[in-house]
């Protein structure tokens, strides 16, 4: 089953066209990876998907509907998890952050939260963390905490652009083993940039390679690179 569908999708900038008529889908618990240069439209075509930018021109379709992005998107968005690779975390605790998009919702009592938050730090191995500053940990603990604020809602897509570009080898294992136990356990959609053709060799069940805006293939891994790893990009 097709959980996404980008068809013709263009996005200009000032008369700059950074995206060119991409077209793909990814299947339902699927984990999809976007490879290419700085510059090649990866971040612009997550922030669309993730309804933050509208498309020049294009359709998207998340579940078969298309989405109206002249509309109101809140209800979508709720099922989009999304992690940047600049972690944006609040002055408060780690609970608190973890905590705020389910209270912002409104749906959950108090220890219904509680779970979900003490489950989702214990993930990214962050129990014992809870009272501290947000803003005062390491990078590699700030993008955890970031990961663990997208996944508390039980997103059914996850964005992440280039989650672990910046961390060392301790916390991009963390956050690797956090997303393959998540797509294979919870069969959540997710679909990631990055640089790094080793992780794309670890995870991806199909890559796809954007450069200078367009689409230029997509498949397994061995299919698209063979069977050596290539250099990061």
């Amino acid at each position: 089953m097709i959980a996404l569908e980008v068809i013709n999708l263009s996005k200009e900038y000032s008369g700059r066209l950074v995206l060119k008529n991409v077209t793909f889908n990814v299947r339902e618990g699927e984990f999809f990876v976007i490879v290419g240069p700085n510059g090649s439209g990866k971040t612009t075509l997550l922030r669309i998907l993730d309804l933050l930018e509208d498309p020049t021109s294009g359709k998207v379709f998340f579940d078969g509907e298309e989405v109206d992005y002249s509309k109101d998107r809140v209800a979508l968005r709720r099922k989009i998890g999304m992690v940047f690779q600049q972690t944006l975390l609040f002055d408060m605790s780690v609970y608190d952050n973890v905590a705020y998009p389910l209270k912002i919702r409104g749906a959950l009592t108090k220890v219904d939260i509680e779970q979900r938050v003490m489950r989702m730090l214990e993930d990214v191995e962050l129990l014992g963390f809870e009272q501290k500053n947000a803003l005062t940990l390491s990078g590699g603990e700030a993008q955890r905490v970031a990961l663990a604020q997208a996944l508390v809602t039980e997103p059914s897509f996850l964005l992440l652009d280039e989650p672990t570009a910046n961390l060392d080898p301790k916390n991009v294992s963390i956050v690797e083993g956090v997303l393959s136990r998540l797509n294979r356990e919870n069969k959540t959609t997710i679909i990631m940039t990055t640089h790094n053709m080793f992780q794309v060799e670890r995870l991806a069940q199909r890559v796809a390679i954007l450069n200078e805006g367009e689409i230029k293939t997509i498949g397994a891994f061995r299919d698209v690179f063979g069977y050596q790893s290539p250099l990061a990009w």
